[in-house]
């Protein structure tokens, strides 16, 4: 879809408690004569609205909605383009007389191209009984009834009073020929000024803009003329682009904002693809961390299966996603099966593998259950057999092998990756003989536990069967454990060996960590201290860490040495 063009599916939003637009823009067709708003030569003739074109300016006060119902229909000696220009031109002129002069001259002058203006209009006409002509009077001296600049201002949007371009904004049988005012424009926008004024400005007095939707470019006029904001859910993307094309910061940030308010989880991803084609990194930000916080829900809004594939990709590619990765994989599939459609492809396992491209990948299968596997992805046709394969090992098997898909856990979490070190020296030689090593801590605020940091083998590249547990000492209850295995290379280095998903621990409560490792003697730590320190560099939140002794079987581990060197967490 080309930015700014009209499509349901991507520029209308399903907002509740959402108005209008506003009053509903004129109806200004290109293919019909548009109305003239103030001429005094249209002025004199006019008939009932259902011969021609509503106009919000219309009226006594605004200069004779009757000539846009008079000249509603062109002829082929009356083109429309024509009589606009004369329309302006004469309105200003027949106005001046008639204000400077009562001779009989002026005022056969005035009459006699009011006349023919009017025949012109009529001629151009149906036949219709219905048709009734209602002559009126000129507005005369319109400044004068608006105090301030800005009532003047707004008087003369979307009108032919003084106007000196038009625009045919839209496509097709939606175009709409809009008068506007070269000066007011170049005052509010750094585009138009260039287009009117720069050095290579344009002489036209017919601009056509077909990628720009009609309603959102009289919201954009009516802005510039008269700082009313008029959005709604139908026009908000679409004025959106319309004020970044022409340079308008301060109604972009109208737009911006409206959408903020009544952004929701069933409208995230939507929202989401829409920021990213029009390049609003802020309300993109705003729409991941909405899915981050509502991603079931957000995952199972009708508007998620529209989202194109660059935009699956970068939610896919977030460790902070709050869900369980089977259903990330159920999205995944559903997702599939509407872009298989799309590109009118059968829904075939293999045609849903092909549509998925980068994004299979993304899922982070290590991170299931072997039943959630087995039950779903396994059966599903879209993994290869080899995968199926290396799956099920890295479930079962200890070493597990290399997979090709992603084992880090999704912590659900924002903001930077925190870990704290207890120990302020290695020793060489920790053995192991099935007995758990435990360590007890609390802290001062809350925060999320998503792995441990262990120390690896004196002997040379090893590897190591591990199963890593958090529980809560009064209860005894386990709340997070992960059977798996880490490599090591020799060195005195930490290990990451990560939880299948974050473990939530609360301040001033006791945790033991517990990790029970099998494989040859390892380096471990010593001059462990009782308190440690996590002071984060952007904010200064600091987060204590208490250390105590874990009473019963815990293989020597303890505050002063032994393993469980690092904590690995997020705020």
């Amino acid at each position: 879809m080309a930015a700014g063009e009209s499509n349901s599916r991507s520029s209308c939003l399903n907002l509740s408690n959402s108005g209008p637009l506003g009053n509903a823009p004129p109806s200004n067709s290109a293919h019909s004569s548009p109305a003239s708003n103030g001429g005094a030569v249209g002025a004199a003739a006019g008939m009932n609205r259902s011969a021609g074109n509503s106009n919000p300016q219309s009226g006594p006060e605004n200069g004779g909605g009757a000539e846009s119902a008079v000249r509603s229909t062109p002829s082929a000696q009356n083109p429309p383009r024509q009589s606009v220009g004369q329309s302006g031109a004469t309105s200003g002129a027949a106005s001046n007389m008639t204000a400077t002069s009562s001779s009989s001259s002026s005022s056969s002058a005035s009459t006699a191209s009011s006349s023919a203006d009017a025949s012109a209009a009529v001629a151009s006409l149906p036949s219709s009984p219905a048709s009734v002509l209602v002559y009126r009077e000129p507005v005369y001296n319109w400044q004068a009834t608006k105090s301030t600049v800005k009532e003047r201002f707004a008087f003369l949007f979307n009108n032919e009073v003084l106007s000196d371009v038009h625009f045919l904004v839209g496509k097709g049988m939606g175009v709409q020929r809009i008068p506007a005012h070269r000066f007011a424009l170049a005052v509010g926008s750094a585009v138009f000024d260039a287009m009117f004024n720069g050095g290579m400005a344009t002489t036209s007095t017919e601009i056509e803009l077909p990628d720009v939707e009609p309603a959102a470019f009289l919201a954009l006029l009516k802005f510039l003329y008269s700082d009313e904001v008029q959005i709604g859910p139908e026009t908000v993307m679409t004025t959106l682009y319309t004020a970044k094309k022409y340079a308008v910061p301060a109604l972009e940030a109208h737009c911006v904002e409206f959408l903020k308010k009544n952004l929701r989880a069933d409208n995230a991803f939507m929202l989401l693809t829409q920021a990213r084609l029009f390049d609003e990194p802020q309300l993109a930000s705003l729409c991941l961390e909405n899915i981050d916080k509502n991603t079931a829900d957000a995952l199972a809004a009708e508007g998620f299966t529209d989202i194109d594939l660059d935009t699956l990709v970068a939610v896919l590619e977030r460790d902070t996603l709050g869900v369980r990765e089977v259903r990330l994989f159920g999205a995944a599939v559903r997702w599939a099966d509407a872009e298989a459609q799309r590109q009118q492809l059968q829904p075939t396992p293999e045609n849903k593998r092909r549509v998925l491209g980068k994004a299979l990948s993304l899922i982070r299968f290590p991170l299931m259950t072997i039943e959630e596997f087995a039950a779903g992805p396994a059966q599903s046709g879209i993994l290869t057999d080899r995968e199926v394969v290396s799956l099920f090992l890295h479930f079962t098997v200890n070493p597990k092998p290399h997979v090709e898909f992603i084992d880090r856990p999704r912590c659900c979490l924002r903001g930077k990756e925190c870990s704290i070190t207890r120990f302020s020296q290695v020793e060489s030689r920790w053995g192991y003989s099935g007995t758990s090593d435990r360590i007890r801590f609390s802290v001062n605020r809350r925060i999320f536990v998503v792995g441990f940091g262990l120390y690896g083998s004196i002997h040379g590249p090893t590897d190591y069967q591990v199963n890593i547990q958090i529980i809560h000492t009064d209860s005894n209850t386990v709340l997070g454990q992960n059977d798996t295995g880490f490599s090591c290379d020799g060195t005195a280095s930490t290990f990451r060996v990560m939880f299948k998903e974050p473990v939530e621990i609360l301040p001033s409560v006791n945790y033991i960590a517990c990790a029970t490792l099998k494989g040859p003697d390892s380096h471990y730590g010593t001059k462990g201290m009782r308190k440690v320190t996590h002071e984060a560099p952007a904010t200064g939140t600091k987060t204590c860490f208490t250390f105590c002794y874990a009473a019963g079987n815990n293989n020597g581990t303890s505050v002063e040495d032994g393993q469980i060197p690092e904590v690995i967490f997020y705020t």
